[in-house]
Parts: C-alpha cells; sequence; structure tokens
C-alpha cells in the first residue's frame, strides 16, 4: 500500500520541527518551530481518525536531530518451515522481532526478541536485508520513518512459550502462512528469507 501524501507531509514537517527546536536559538524561531510541530500532529491526528493529545504526547518524547527507528525480525528456518509468532495486539502472525533497544547491539537485539516472544534460543549468523517501511508496501500506516533489519537465525534450543506479546508459538511452510500481521512483517519479505535460506550466498539487500 502507498503511502498516503498526508503522511508523508505530515512526518517530513514533524522531522523538520524536531530539528528545529533542538538546534534553534532565536525565541521566534522556536516559536514557529512549535507551531510547525502542532501542525503536523493536527495532520496526524486528522488522516489517522485520532485525538491529538496521545500524538503529540509520542512526539514530545522525541528529542534531538530526527532519524529513523530501527526494527529487527529474526527468520529462523527448520526443515522448511519458519518461526512465526502470534501478536496478541492484532491477532497476527509476524516473524519474531520488535524495536531496536539502547545499549544492545542489533544482533542481541534480534536474539533477545526471538527468546522473549516464542520461548528458543537463536543466534542471528547473516543480515539478510535492511528494508525502508515506506518502500516495502506494508498495509498499515505509520506516523515514523522505521528501517527493519531482517537477520536469518538458527535455532540453539529453548521450547515453544507465549510472552505477554504473543499468544502463540508455531513453525510454518511458506505455501500454508497464516494471517499475517503485515505491519511487522509481509509475505513477500519472509519468502524472500527463505530465498537466503536456501542460498547462503545472496548478498545483503537493502532499499
Amino acid at each position: 500500500m502507498d503511502e498516503p501524501p498526508w503522511l508523508l507531509w505530515a512526518r517530513e514537517l514533524q522531522a523538520m520541527a524536531q530539528t528545529g527546536l533542538t538546534f534553534a536559538k532565536d525565541p521566534y524561531d522556536l516559536e514557529r518551530y512549535r507551531r510547525l510541530r502542532e501542525i503536523a500532529l493536527a495532520m496526524l491526528a486528522q488522516g489517522s481518525d485520532s485525538r491529538i493529545e496521545p500524538i503529540r504526547d509520542l512526539f514530545e518524547q522525541e528529542l534531538g536531530y530526527p532519524t529513523p527507528k530501527v526494527d529487527v525480525r529474526g527468520a529462523v528456518i527448520v526443515e522448511q518451515r519458519i518461526l512465526m509468532v502470534r501478536e496478541i495486539s492484532d491477532g497476527g502472525w509476524t516473524l519474531p522481532g520488535g524495536w531496536a533497544d539502547v545499549n544492545q547491539s542489533a544482533r542481541e537485539c534480534v536474539e533477545r526478541e526471538i527468546r522473549e516472544e516464542s520461548g528458543f534460543e537463536a543466534r542471528a549468523f547473516k543480515l539478510a536485508a535492511v528494508y525502508d517501511y515506506q518502500r516495502q508496501r506494508h498495509r498499515r500506516a505509520h506516523p515514523y520513518s522505521i528501517y527493519k533489519m531482517f537477520f536469518l537465525c538458527e535455532l540453539m534450543g529453548g521450547a515453544a512459550r507465549a510472552s505477554m506479546e504473543t499468544s502463540e508459538v508455531g513453525f510454518f511452510a511458506l505455501d500454508a502462512l497464516p494471517p499475517l500481521s503485515t505491519g511487522r512483517a509481509t509475505e513477500a519479505q519472509i519468502a524472500r528469507m527463505f530465498e537466503h535460506w536456501r542460498d547462503p550466498s545472496m548478498r545483503t539487500e537493502f532499499d
């Protein structure tokens, strides 16, 4: 799904406002950037049919120069089946993963997410892809700019276990995927992980 123009404009205006509020010194400039942020928030609220207060709270936590957020996903494939978890938030299935945490490497983050969301221990051995959320045609619009890092991972142990964020854990063949949480991973991305698994010589790909 192509993102609507209003979302692209609002996201860019918010980034401009955040940059200005970080570096500007003149009080009149600061006031203009605050107003610019309010316009961006109003666009996001109206475009998503949401209340403006939660959106304001979300973006007021963002400080410093604005950069894309980082999401990590782990592809654990065993005997032609891929590990997936069912998200409590929307009931869809996806590859284990989530936002990268500070003070952890990307590898540490994806291995931790797999352990926490599925109960399995895994070792990341290849960065297969770095995708831009906007360019990957996800069906869910998002207020942030996001880089999604997909890792191939080797199963090391553990056992299936649900978590606070996931209700079920399972392994699925590519031709028998369950209903997906497409804001987190798409069928095309999952299929691409199978291709990387079958051909380890494939280079890391990126948008």
